[in-house]
């Protein structure tokens, strides 16, 4: 993660989740704040000494067994019978939700351990759909695409976006979609019950401590799932997929968080590693305090490009006035006075500071080509104390249905993330980390700056991930093509340069453009993933395409 937004680090070390309405685009990570009036009282918050912690356990990635001992472990019985299974596909369930030609989609489930320690022991399900290659004739195999989150469907993206994935990809190729774990159909995780988590999301209380109601709740109810929600074993789960598609090499499309689910597959998996795509890039070989101010960085220049664009437009209705110098200040004042002058609707609803923050960057995480959107949801706050836009918007990002309820990605990027976080920060970490983010950004991260760098906030997790901040090689794998955005305001551009030059076979494709992710914003973009994915042809490096 996300201010939240769809999706993971929508943010900080992962990017934003999804909006149901919009399953099918490429998602994103949420930040979900913890307000704080002043880096002061996030400061004592911060060093408030949180019970709970278990210690780090476990080795560290670079010291896991070799390969040749962990590619042994899947002839073992127990697990070289998932392995082997029969994926039985069948008509998907009708939801009302589905795609009009919907009809060639196929849903399944596929059995994998819970632990890979025990894998003769308890097994869950992985919800997977699938649509057909167009031309059987010529298909290729089986592409395993992820959306990002971490939490959000891939089933859902198959079922509801595989049209964006029409031509040559479609035709070769089986697209596939599947919900990691803690997400959509897979062991979901259900966290919070729909009041709590409307409260969780919009208080601006600063004393409300959200990393602990959030990991007691979560213990409550998951506490046999939450050591097994990792990435890495999700990885784990896709070489399974793989071997039961009856593929002899992963072929794989991921997204924003999904370019680090396919990261740890390579690393774990070299020589299974087919034809690999990894678009807006997350990377995780620094420490992720480092990772949320390089985030909050990039996500206040797209704050105060859509200010400044406001104020400099020739039509004079921009709510922020008409100096382009000083509207990004203003903008940000006008969503911290929420705190003390919150907005009502008619249905009895608030719009807090919090929501209005997370409503702004959920939408600016997509780029110019969602200023309107902002603009026109701001006009009305602004002249006639109208929150309904603006809420709207803050639903979209938390997930919020019209009904009230929730969808499950809040909880299982928070439950994922803390998965793969080791030792929480110390306190000195804490106090330099604060101090460089309110120099780079000074006006997205004043409302919640602990929340900026602790998201989620992990520290009273009940259980610690033996991951460790590691620079991604894989050593024997096929070439892997990196994607990153010169302006993308959640997962930032030397996220992908730093992917692409640590990994022993990455080759770096750069978009100029703002905006979260590439796929979607640029047919140089979507010719070259084709290229590679369908011909094995790779753009050469140092490439750079425009945006649409």
């Amino acid at each position: 993660m996300p201010p939240a937004g769809a999706g993971w680090y929508s943010w900080a070390v992962a990017p934003m989740i999804p909006r149901s309405r919009r399953s099918s685009r490429l998602a994103r990570s949420p930040r979900h704040a913890l307000p704080a009036s002043a880096a002061a009282l996030a400061l004592a918050i911060a060093f408030t000494p949180l019970s709970g912690c278990t210690a780090p356990g476990g080795s560290r990635p670079d010291s896991r067994p070799p390969l040749d001992e962990r590619v042994a472990a899947t002839t073992a019985p127990a697990l070289r019978a998932l392995y082997d299974q029969r994926i039985d596909w069948h008509a998907c369930p009708d939801d009302g939700d589905t795609a009009p030609d919907g009809a060639a989609t196929r849903c399944a489930t596929l059995r994998v351990p819970l632990d890979y320690a025990d894998p003769g022991g308890r097994t869950i399900g992985v919800a997977l759909a699938r649509v057909p290659a167009a031309d059987p004739r010529r298909r290729i195999g089986s592409l395993l695409l992820n959306p990002g989150g971490p939490g959000n469907s891939g089933v859902d993206m198959v079922r509801r976006g595989w049209t964006n994935y029409q031509g040559p990809l479609h035709d070769r190729y089986d697209l596939v979609g599947f919900d990691p774990r803690g997400a959509g159909d897979t062991t979901p995780v259900h966290c919070l019950d729909d009041a709590a988590r409307d409260q969780w999301n919009g208080t601006d209380d600063p004393t409300y401590d959200h990393g602990r109601v959030l990991a007691d709740a979560c213990r409550a109810h998951h506490a046999d799932l939450l050591p097994h929600l990792g990435t890495r074993d999700t990885a784990r789960d896709l070489d399974v997929l793989r071997g039961a598609l009856g593929e002899r090499r992963l072929d794989f499309l991921g997204s924003s968080y999904g370019t680090h689910l396919g990261a740890l597959y390579a690393e774990e998996f070299p020589d299974r590693t087919g034809r690999l795509v990894l678009d807006g890039a997350v990377e995780h070989s620094v420490d992720p305090t480092r990772l949320g101010i390089e985030q909050a960085a990039a996500a206040e220049a797209g704050f105060r490009a859509f200010a400044a664009a406001c104020a400099t437009d020739q039509r004079d209705d921009c709510p922020l006035g008409t100096d382009p110098a000083a509207a990004p200040r203003r903008l940000a004042d006008l969503l911290d006075g929420l705190r003390d002058h919150p907005m009502r609707t008619d249905d009895g609803r608030t719009l807090t500071a919090a929501l209005g923050w997370t409503a702004a960057l959920d939408v600016l995480a997509d780029g110019h080509r969602s200023w309107p959107r902002l603009r026109d949801a701001l006009g009305p706050a602004v002249t006639r104390g109208d929150a309904q836009g603006l809420l709207a918007l803050a639903d979209g990002a938390d997930g919020r249905r019209e009904d009230g309820s929730h969808a499950t990605p809040a909880d299982a990027y928070a439950a994922i993330s803390c998965a793969d976080a080791a030792q929480a920060p110390t306190d000195a970490d804490l106090r330099t980390a604060l101090a460089e983010l309110a120099a780079r950004a000074p006006l997205t991260s004043r409302h919640a700056p602990l929340a900026t760098l602790l998201d989620p906030d992990c520290r009273s997790w009940p259980y610690r991930s033996p991951e460790h901040p590691h620079p991604v090689r894989a050593p024997g794998s096929a070439p892997i093509l990196v994607i990153g955005s010169t302006a993308d305001p959640i997962t930032p551009y030397p996220w992908a340069q730093r992917l692409a030059a640590g990994l022993e076979h990455g080759v770096l494709l750069t978009r100029e453009g703002d905006g979260h992710t590439a796929y979607d914003k640029s047919g140089c973009v979507r010719d070259a993933v084709a290229a590679y994915l369908v011909e094995g042809r790779l753009p050469v490096a140092g490439t750079y395409c425009p945006s649409d």
